[in-house]
C-alpha cells in the first residue's frame, strides 16, 4: 500500500471513530468555495502555493467529519434552477494551474472520498513535449518587503513535466468527478502597467508600451481578452469533446468586462479569489478562500470558520500632492517612504487621492491618471496604488470628488439661490462644483471615473465631501428643470417658504447625489471588480438630522447605499471646544450605534491637522497623543473602524511609533 493510500485509510478511521458535531442550519442558496493549487508530499513550494498531501487529506477528512458536503458545478446549477436543493454546508473544491500533482496525488484522494472538484488549466503551460520547458508566472503568495524590487510577477523557467498531460486530463474528466475549467490560455502573467515599470495582472491591466511611450488602445485590450478566452475554450473543446463552462481568473483578478467576455465564450460561471460566502444567485463571480500557505489543520479550521467575517478597518487618508515631485528620483523616494510608513503601521486601508489639488482649493483641475478630459499632473496613482497593495499589503480606495471638477464653461455649475433678489450664482464659501442635474456634467464625471478604473488598480472608491448641496442649492437651470419634473415649483423661493416642499426638495437632492454616485460606481466596476464604496459624511448630519437640508446628506440613506460611511469625526473642524471633544465623539459614536449595523458600516475619520490654526499662523498639527487618545476613546465606545487625515509622511506626523499601540491592527486584533 503506497503512502497516499495509507493516509486516506487513516483519515477514514478517524472519521468513523471521532464524534461528529451538529450540522449547522443551512444558509439558503449559499455555499463556500476553496481554492487549492499544487500538492506535494513534503516541504510545499510556495512559488506554487503548495499544500502537503498529508494536510490536504486531513482537511478533507475534517470537512467530511464536520458534515460538509462537497458539491459539483452540476449541483450548483441544479440548485440555482430549482431542480434540487443544495445540501447543508455545501463546499466547492477547486484546484488551479493544472499541476501534475493533481493526477498523482489529488485525483486518488478525490476518488477515495468521492468528492468532486474543479480543475483550472492554463493552456500555454500544457504545450510542448515532456522534455520542454515552460515560462511560469505563478501565484506568489509570500509578499515581498516594501523595499523589494518593483517587479511582482517574475517568471520562472520550469520543466513541462510540472504540469498535466492531456491524456491525464481526459481520464480525470471522464471520471465524472473533475470539472475542467479555463484558467486562460496565456493571461496568467503580469504585463507592463505604467511608465515606472510595474508588472500587473494581464486580465485587468491596461498595457503600457515603453517603445511608443503610451498605453495600448482599449479596443486592442478588449480584443486580446476575447482572443485568449476563445482560444482556451476552443482548446479544451478540441481535447475533451466539450467546451468549458467555468472560467477561473488568474490571480483572482477580474472585472465586469472580463466576465462579459467569458459569458460570450459560454463560460457564465467564473471564480475569483475574494473571500466571502458564495451564492447561487451570483455564479458570475464566485468568491473563493485561498488555502495558503500549507496551513496546519487547526489554522485551516479557524480560517474556514472566520473567512466570511468582515475584519475591522484602520485607514489613513493620503494626499498624492505630498508624494508628487517634478524630480522623478525624488518622487520615487517619496513613494518608498510612504509605502514603508504604511507597512510599519500594520493597518488595513489607504484612502488615496487620485486628483490633484496642490493649492487646497477643493477644485480638481488636474488628476494623477491618464484620462480624456483633464490635464494629468503625473501618471502617479497607478504606481502608488500598486506599491501600497503589494508592498504595504493594504486595500486602496481611490479618493475622488463627485462634483468638484473644473470642466470650464462646457457644463452647468452648482448655483446658490439669493433670497434677496432671486438671482443665482456660485457660493463663494463652498466648493466650486458642477451641477449633478446637468447631463453633460454627469457624462464628463462618469468618463473620468471610467478612465481612473481603466488605468489603475484599486479596491474601492471614496466619494469626497464635495458631494453636498446646501439649503440654497442647486439653482442652476438643469436643477430647476429636475425639480419641476419631480413635482416641485420652479421657484426656489416658493419651495423654501413651504416646510413640506422644503422637505421634498431636500430629499430629492439627497437621493440625486446618492443615485449619481451609484452610476459612478457602476462605471468603475466595468474595469474594477469587486469594488467597495465609501462616502464622506459631515458629522453634523449625524448629530442633527434636521441639518440634512444644509448638506443633502443623510446617515440612514448612506448606510443603505454604500459599503461604508466615512464620518468626518473632526471636533476641531466642527469648532468643538477642546474640553468638550471627548463628549462630542462619544455622542457621535452613540448616534451611529442606534442604527442596525451602524458601527460595522461606519468609519470614523479623525483629524491630524487643525486647519483653523493656519488663519492665525499657528502650528496646525494636532499632537499624536491627542489622536491616540481619541482612537482609544472610539474603541471604548464600540467603534470598529477608524482612521485619520491627513498623513504627513515626510515629517512623520502623526508619529507612527506613538500611534502604533492605539492604531495598528497588530496591537488591537479583531476578537469578536
Amino acid at each position: 500500500m503506497n503512502r497516499i493510500a495509507l493516509l486516506i485509510a487513516a483519515a477514514f478511521l478517524l472519521a468513523i471513530f471521532c464524534p461528529t458535531s451538529q450540522a449547522a442550519e443551512p444558509v439558503e442558496r449559499s455555499f463556500i468555495a476553496l481554492a487549492y493549487h499544487n500538492v506535494e508530499d513534503t516541504d510545499p513550494d510556495q512559488h506554487y502555493v503548495g499544500v502537503s498531501t498529508e494536510k490536504l487529506i486531513a482537511q478533507l477528512s475534517w470537512l467530511q467529519r464536520e458534515g460538509y458536503h462537497p458539491v459539483s458545478v452540476d449541483d450548483l446549477l441544479a440548485a440555482r434552477d430549482g431542480i434540487r436543493a443544495l445540501p447543508d454546508k455545501a463546499v466547492l473544491l477547486s484546484f488551479d494551474d493544472g499541476y501534475e500533482s493533481f493526477y498523482t496525488r489529488v485525483f486518488p484522494i478525490l476518488k477515495a472520498f468521492h468528492f468532486p472538484a474543479v480543475l483550472a488549466l492554463v493552456g500555454d503551460w500544457l504545450e510542448g513535449g515532456a522534455d520542454s520547458s515552460v515560462t511560469y508566472t505563478g501565484d506568489k503568495t509570500v509578499a515581498p518587503p516594501p523595499d523589494a524590487p518593483s517587479v511582482q510577477f517574475g517568471d520562472l523557467i520550469v520543466k513541462r513535466s510540472l504540469f498535466l498531460t492531456w491524456d491525464q486530463i481526459r481520464e480525470m474528466a471522464g471520471s465524472g468527478l473533475v470539472e475542467i475549467a479555463s484558467h486562460s490560455y496565456d493571461a496568467h502573467r503580469g504585463i507592463l502597467a505604467n511608465p515606472q515599470g510595474n508588472s500587473e495582472p494581464d486580465v485587468t491591466t491596461r498595457r503600457f508600451d515603453p517603445i511608443a511611450g503610451a498605453y495600448v488602445a482599449d479596443a486592442r485590450e478588449r480584443q486580446d481578452l476575447q482572443t485568449d478566452s476563445a482560444r482556451m475554450a476552443g482548446k479544451i473543446a478540441a481535447e475533451l469533446g466539450h467546451a468549458p463552462r467555468v472560467m477561473v481568473w488568474p490571480y483572482g483578478e477580474h472585472n465586469e468586462l472580463a466576465i462579459s467576455v467569458a459569458a460570450h465564450n459560454n463560460m457564465p460561471i467564473t471564480f475569483t479569489l475574494v473571500d466571502g460566502a458564495a451564492s447561487l444567485d451570483h455564479l458570475a463571480s464566485v468568491p473563493r478562500h485561498l488555502i495558503n500557505p500549507d496551513p496546519p489543520l487547526g489554522e485551516f479550521v479557524t480560517e474556514l470558520r472566520s473567512f466570511t467575517s468582515v475584519p475591522p478597518i484602520r485607514v489613513v487618508q493620503v494626499d498624492l500632492d505630498y508624494v508628487y515631485d517634478p524630480d522623478p528620483d525624488q518622487q520615487e523616494r517619496n513613494i518608498g517612504k510612504l509605502v514603508q510608513r504604511i507597512y510599519n503601521m500594520q493597518i488595513s486601508t489607504v484612502f488615496l487621492q487620485a486628483f490633484a489639488d496642490p493649492q487646497g482649493t477643493g477644485l480638481a483641475q488636474q488628476v494623477y491618471f491618464p484620462n480624456r478630459l483633464l490635464p494629468m499632473r503625473a501618471d502617479l496613482f497607478n504606481r502608488v496604488s500598486w506599491q501600497l497593495r503589494t508592498r504595504a499589503h493594504v486595500a486602496v480606495f481611490a479618493w475622488m470628488p463627485v462634483l468638484a471638477f473644473d470642466f470650464g464653461d462646457s457644463v452647468a455649475k452648482t448655483l446658490a439661490f439669493d433670497p434677496k433678489d432671486g438671482s443665482a450664482a456660485p457660493d463663494a464659501k463652498a466648493y466650486a462644483r458642477v451641477s449633478v442635474f446637468d447631463p453633460e456634467a454627469r457624462r464628463k464625471v462618469m468618463s473620468l471615473y471610467e478612465d481612473l478604473a481603466r488605468n489603475a488598480p484599486f479596491d474601492g472608491l471614496l466619494f469626497h465631501d464635495d458631494a453636498l448641496l446646501s439649503d440654497f442649492e442647486d439653482a442652476s437651470i438643469p436643477a430647476r428643470a429636475a425639480y419641476v419634473a419631480g413635482g416641485l415649483p420652479d421657484d426656489i423661493g416658493v419651495i423654501r417658504a413651504d416646510p413640506a416642499l422644503m422637505q421634498r426638495w431636500t430629499l430629492l437632492k439627497t437621493d440625486a447625489l446618492i443615485e449619481f454616485t451609484g452610476e459612478l460606481t457602476a462605471q468603475a466596476r466595468l474595469y474594477r471588480a469587486p469594488l467597495l464604496t465609501a462616502r464622506n459624511l459631515y458629522a453634523r448630519a449625524v448629530l442633527d438630522p434636521a441639518s440634512e437640508q444644509w448638506f443633502a446628506q443623510n446617515l440612514d440613506r448612506f448606510l443603505a447605499a454604500y459599503d461604508y460611511t466615512a464620518v468626518m469625526a473632526m471636533p476641531a473642524m466642527e469648532e468643538v471646544p477642546a474640553g468638550e471633544a471627548d463628549a462630542w465623539l462619544k455622542r457621535l459614536v452613540a448616534t451611529v450605534a442606534t442604527r442596525p449595523d451602524g458601527l460595522k458600516r461606519t468609519i470614523f475619520e479623525l483629524q491630524a491637522t487643525d486647519w483653523r490654526a493656519s488663519k492665525d499662523g499657528g502650528d496646525m498639527t494636532i499632537p499624536t497623543e491627542v489622536l491616540a487618545h481619541e482612537m482609544r476613546l472610539l474603541m471604548r465606545q464600540g467603534a470598529l473602524n477608524f482612521g485619520y487625515y491627513p498623513d504627513d509622511f515626510v515629517a512623520d506626523h502623526p508619529d507612527q511609533k506613538l500611534l502604533h499601540g492605539a492604531f495598528s491592527l497588530q496591537s488591537y486584533p479583531y476578537l469578536k
